[in-house]
């Protein structure tokens, strides 16, 4: 078995893909906001107790797919989750756009700041890890 293995780890992998796949998201919202009729669009949170729910049955983390047409095989597919988020009508353009730039750019840095903490408690648990096997 490999180190990277472990359930943490592949609960971390997963909360990294999830991050990179929501970026991706958001900032196809920017790059739409100026397109009539679009709605922006987010990814469903990923929930860690659905996580360890499916851990404790499968052996295995892996999200859920809410459509048969979703790849299961592990790994987030694209569109898994997405959900149109609701406009209030004053946040909504007359040609019917509902993106506003500013809360777009501030879930782009929150995102951000999540990703590198994943990324950092990845590498640190890593690094514990290799410390203790060394000794």
């Amino acid at each position: 078995m490999a180190l990277t293995d472990l359930p943490m780890f592949q609960a971390l992998r997963q909360k990294m893909q999830w991050h990179q796949q929501r970026q991706g998201v958001l900032a196809e919202n920017v790059a739409n906001a100026d397109t009539p009729g679009y709605r922006s669009k987010d990814l469903k949170d990923l929930s860690f107790g659905d996580m360890v729910q499916a851990e404790a049955g499968s052996g295995a983390l892996r999200p859920v797919a809410t459509n048969a047409g979703h790849i299961t095989t592990g790994g987030i597919s694209a569109g898994v989750g997405t959900k149109v988020s609701k406009a209030s009508s004053f946040e909504r353009t007359p040609d019917g756009n509902s993106v506003v730039l500013e809360e777009q750019m501030m879930k782009v840095a929150e995102n951000q700041i999540d990703y590198q903490t994943a990324t950092s408690l990845y590498t640190r648990s890593l690094g514990m890890f290799k410390t203790a096997l060394r000794r």
